[in-house]
């Protein structure tokens, strides 16, 4: 279709319709959200898609997933809505100042190492600003920042599809460090290999994040492979108790034991960890601008990076993915 015909056809209920799908990953939830009946909810994406003859959604038993075409047409829908919102904020609240709000996506890694001192500092300089953080795994958070539920979010490099409609800045890289618990035998282990570490219970990050991937990887490099019985979880804090309560050892992220290692509370296996470093940095869509508290937030984030082992040389600029 062509865009003036598209653009002369196209109504705010089909763009809110498609957001609301893209956010809730569901069509029934999507509707709970928008305070409409499924089929209404179903009838309505079904004009979009002739609209645009575009597939946007694959939808299944799991729920409604963005296809190639849907993450590209994503960001330009939600910045129509965004528009609109703005325009209705400034109409309806011209006379009063409103609190403004900054919603950050993180790892649980950079979660711990990261944003607390950020945080802080975010607080002390602008007060008036209301934040709220999500952790998840990375994939969760390119789907929370894409559907505009995050301003910007700390993850991982992704593989390029996953990040259609996003920007990836590198800020340090993270690499895999095997954490115990101080006065682990294999600290006394004076030619220590993989082989023995393996033969103690183990904790890995869960299947599908980034993490996982690399330990896995790191194994088979050394011609080895995980062991059954491994405890699986995402948790920092699920993970930091294990291993100081018992004889586990933890292919952890450095950010996840790096406070812990340096004041005493955890140990750190001396084996070589070469090629498992991921690079990790700030998340935002490619379309729009970062508000100005997010964009205060950034600076932070930059400089707080900056002082991590694997920060990229000062001076240097910063790669862009888009």
């Amino acid at each position: 279709m062509e865009l003036h015909s598209l653009a002369a056809r196209l109504r705010l209920r089909h763009l809110s319709c498609f957001a609301a799908i893209a956010r809730e990953q569901h069509l029934g939830r999507a509707a709970a959200e928008l305070h409409l009946t499924q089929p209404a909810v179903s009838k309505t994406l079904a004009e979009l898609e002739e609209l645009t003859g575009l597939r946007l959604f694959e939808r299944g038993r799991q729920g409604a997933r963005l296809t190639r075409e849907g993450m590209a047409f994503l960001p330009h829908a939600q910045a129509v809505l965004d528009a609109l919102q703005a325009a209705g904020n400034a109409v309806a609240g011209a006379a009063a100042p409103s609190l403004r709000s900054l919603r950050i996506g993180a790892l649980p890694t950079v979660a711990l190492d990261l944003l607390p001192a950020v945080l802080t500092h975010l607080r002390e300089t602008q007060p008036d600003i209301r934040i709220t953080v999500e952790t998840a795994a990375n994939e969760p958070l390119l789907h929370l920042l894409r559907a505009s539920k995050l301003d910007f979010a700390v993850g991982r490099m992704a593989d390029p599809q996953q990040l259609t409609g996003l920007s990836f800045e590198f800020l340090y890289v993270e690499p895999l460090l095997l954490a115990v618990r101080p006065g682990h035998a294999l600290l006394r282990q004076r030619r220590l290999s993989l082989a023995q570490v393996l033969g103690y219970p183990l904790a890995v990050f869960s299947r599908g994040t980034i993490p996982r991937q690399n330990t896995e990887s790191y194994l088979r490099s050394q011609g080895l492979r995980l062991p059954h019985g491994c405890v699986e979880t995402l948790s920092v804090s699920v993970g930091r108790l294990l291993v100081q309560d018992s004889d586990t050892v933890w292919f952890a992220p450095a950010g996840a034991v790096r406070a812990d290692i340096a004041r005493g509370a955890l140990a750190q296996l001396k084996l070589p960890m070469q090629g498992t470093e991921e690079p990790v940095g700030l998340l935002t869509r490619s379309e729009g601008k970062p508000s100005e508290a997010a964009q205060a937030c950034m600076r932070a984030l930059r400089e707080a990076a900056a002082k991590q082992p694997g920060a990229r040389p000062q001076g240097e600029k910063p790669p862009l993915f888009r």
